[in-house]
């Protein structure tokens, strides 16, 4: 009867380390947020969110834009906070009550040193890329809006990029 080969359990063990780290940096690579708001579907990379949290209270800032909604204490950390929807000229997100589904987005370390977050009225989960087609985006898209993508239903997904959106003068300019 012959023996099995030794196995080195801490070369076995360095071996699947770097082989699950591998494939985690790639499933997070083509993974994304989804997001509902404003009527439209949103994706955003994981990296690019620091966290996804409950909306916070908010302090509320005078003369400024309608969909700036003020100031939150995330930790001991001042952050703003932007009604996205009415950033994007739709309906405003009504983040409290009873069985709300709005969150607040914080932007990563891609952003910079602003220390924002974005209310949205839903988290849909993770989408897998593979799994979504890309589609041409409109030319007159903003510059922090990525790749359009559409899913196996025909509906449609816009990615956007947190870290542009952070350098975009009207996102910057809440002063009304």
């Amino acid at each position: 009867m012959a023996r099995p080969a030794r196995i080195d359990l801490r070369s076995f063990q360095d071996e699947l380390a770097t082989r699950l780290a591998a494939k985690t940096a790639a499933q997070v690579e083509s993974s994304r947020l989804g997001l509902a708001c404003g009527g439209m579907r949103w994706l955003i990379r994981l990296g690019d969110a620091a966290e996804v949290i409950a909306v916070p209270p908010i302090a509320e800032v005078p003369l400024t834009q309608p969909w700036f909604r003020g100031l939150a204490n995330i930790r001991g950390n001042l952050c703003t906070v932007v009604d996205f929807a009415g950033f994007l000229g739709r309906e405003a997100v009504i983040p409290h009550g009873t069985g709300s589904q709005s969150r607040l987005i914080i932007f990563g370390p891609r952003a910079g040193d602003l220390r924002a977050g974005v209310i949205v009225q839903n988290v849909l989960g993770l989408r897998n890329l593979a799994e979504l087609a890309p589609v041409i985006p409109a030319a007159d898209a903003p510059a922090w809006y990525g790749q359009r993508w559409a899913d196996a239903d025909g509906g449609e997904w816009q990615e956007i990029d947190l870290a542009q959106l952070a350098q975009d003068a009207k996102f910057l300019h809440v002063g009304s």
